[in-house]
């Protein structure tokens, strides 16, 4: 097998620090935060418990960055995560990875962001995305493929999308936070909002649900892991970026949920699909309802761009390994990305915007990637034993106390999502399984010979 800088040198270095902060942002606010705080109202009815869970899920998820940014200086290889489950688990590990990136993860993940960039510019248009479900979805798709288009012209060009946008991003959130705590007591909002809940009991399992919700918002801060071939000075940069843009993402969340909160009891939230823009109307009616929805669409297709920019790189990688198809590591002559996998990326998740609600596509993703986060983050402890001579341009903070929260955190939403919701949770974990006897059949005694 060549040595990892033998293989990323087929992909050109073109990401620098900034860049891949902005990509890591850009990636992670996309639909999350503007359609999931609906669900999560549902199943936790008591506003202050809502944000408490908000800061919960940004704290595991600033465990697993400070953890994974280790691998990331020390392993820059095209596919990121994918190639930290093989260094440190076996071949195995990451072929299961990337079967599940192929059948489950990233085909859903387009999906989800997707849904809300058509639901909201329908919103724009004055036009209910409920009532026009089919054209809501067909723009949805149509929003992939283009995405799909741009990345395939070269990683700058997406890049530069997705640097753009997370402007347009901050922008659209910092707005709508000071709006509402500058004008919201005019129009109704009230401190009480934040302390005042529907008066329905809290359960457990329940708040374990709505933490996969929440933990999809944040997701997006491991995703520059799988353009690591693509990273300037990938020791320096990579561990900056993933950290930065994590914190920043926190911060911005929180601030967002309690202006939610503010300006609209959580039943109204709990009601309310779209709640960026129900927010912007109580504050400036129709008016802020058109501009949010735009920002908001630009949000949701950066995300889409950024999430496309990576992900299949996954796939290159591993055909690269020799663990996937040789066709799928094909690199377009001329603009030098890996084509085939775009558009195979593109395709399945145009088939499961089409057929899925938003829920489904978001809680499968959850529940399918981030038990291989863990996985990815326990490698930390093994690879220390097995190969301590590895080059470590940065070394996780707080270890080995750190990589541990986050292993346990994901092991204890796991096993909730087992016990709440049996039969969903056990077909995903079926599906990723049943990538092994392919791996066994297919791909167990190829090996890279170039």
């Amino acid at each position: 097998m060549p040595p990892p800088e033998a293989r990323s040198e087929r992909l050109p270095r073109t990401l620098g620090l900034w860049s891949s902060v902005a990509l890591v942002i850009g990636i992670t606010i996309g639909s999350g935060i503007f359609r999931s705080p609906a669900g999560i109202a549902q199943k936790v009815p008591n506003p202050m418990a809502m944000l408490l869970l908000w800061v919960a899920g940004g704290a595991i998820t600033l465990c697993g960055a400070l953890s994974l940014a280790e691998l990331a200086a020390a392993l820059p290889e095209t596919g990121g995560l994918y190639a930290y489950l093989r260094e440190g688990w076996g071949r195995l590990a990451g072929f299961l990875f990337g079967w599940s990136e192929l059948v489950l993860i990233r085909a859903n993940a387009l999906g989800g962001i997707a849904v809300v960039f058509g639901e909201y510019l329908l919103r724009s248009l004055g036009v209910d995305p409920i009532e026009h479900y089919i054209v809501a979805r067909s723009l949805s798709a149509g929003a992939i493929a283009f995405a799909a288009f741009a990345n395939i012209r070269g990683a700058n060009v997406g890049a530069m999308i997705v640097g753009v946008a997370t402007w347009a991003k901050f922008l659209a959130l910092a707005v709508l936070v000071l709006s509402a705590f500058a004008l919201g007591a005019g129009h109704g909002a009230v401190v009480s909002n934040l302390t005042t809940g529907t008066g329905a009991p809290l359960a457990v399992g329940s708040m374990g649900l709505a933490l996969v919700s929440i933990l999809w918002a944040y997701d997006g801060w491991a995703d520059l892991s799988f353009a690591s071939g693509e990273v300037k000075d990938p020791g320096r940069n990579l561990p900056r970026a993933i950290i930065l843009g994590t914190i920043a993402i926190i911060v911005l969340y929180v601030a967002t949920n309690v202006a939610y909160l503010y300006v609209n009891p959580i039943a109204t939230v709990a009601q309310s699909r779209l709640v960026a823009a129900d927010t912007m109307l109580a504050l400036f009616g129709r008016v802020g309802v058109v501009l949010v929805s735009i920002f908001v669409m630009i949000s949701s297709f950066s995300s889409l761009n950024g999430s496309m920019l990576a992900s299949p790189r996954v796939f290159f990688a591993m055909a690269d390994d020799g663990l996937f198809f040789e066709t799928i590591a094909k690199v377009h002559p001329r603009y030098k990305t890996p084509y085939v996998a775009i558009i195979l990326a593109a395709l399945l998740g145009m088939a499961l915007v089409l057929s899925r609600s938003f829920e489904a596509l978001t809680d499968t993703f959850v529940l399918a990637i981030w038990p291989f986060y863990a996985l990815g983050v326990a490698a930390i402890y093994r690879l220390r034993r097995s190969r301590p001579d590895l080059a470590r341009p940065y070394r996780a903070i707080g270890y080995p106390i750190v990589p541990a929260i986050f292993v346990l955190a994901v092991v204890a939403f796991v096993v909730n999502a087992l016990i709440n919701e049996p039969v969903p949770t056990s077909i995903t974990f079926a599906l990723i399984f049943a990538g092994a006897p392919v791996y066994w059949f297919v791909f167990s005694a190829r090996r890279v010979t170039r």
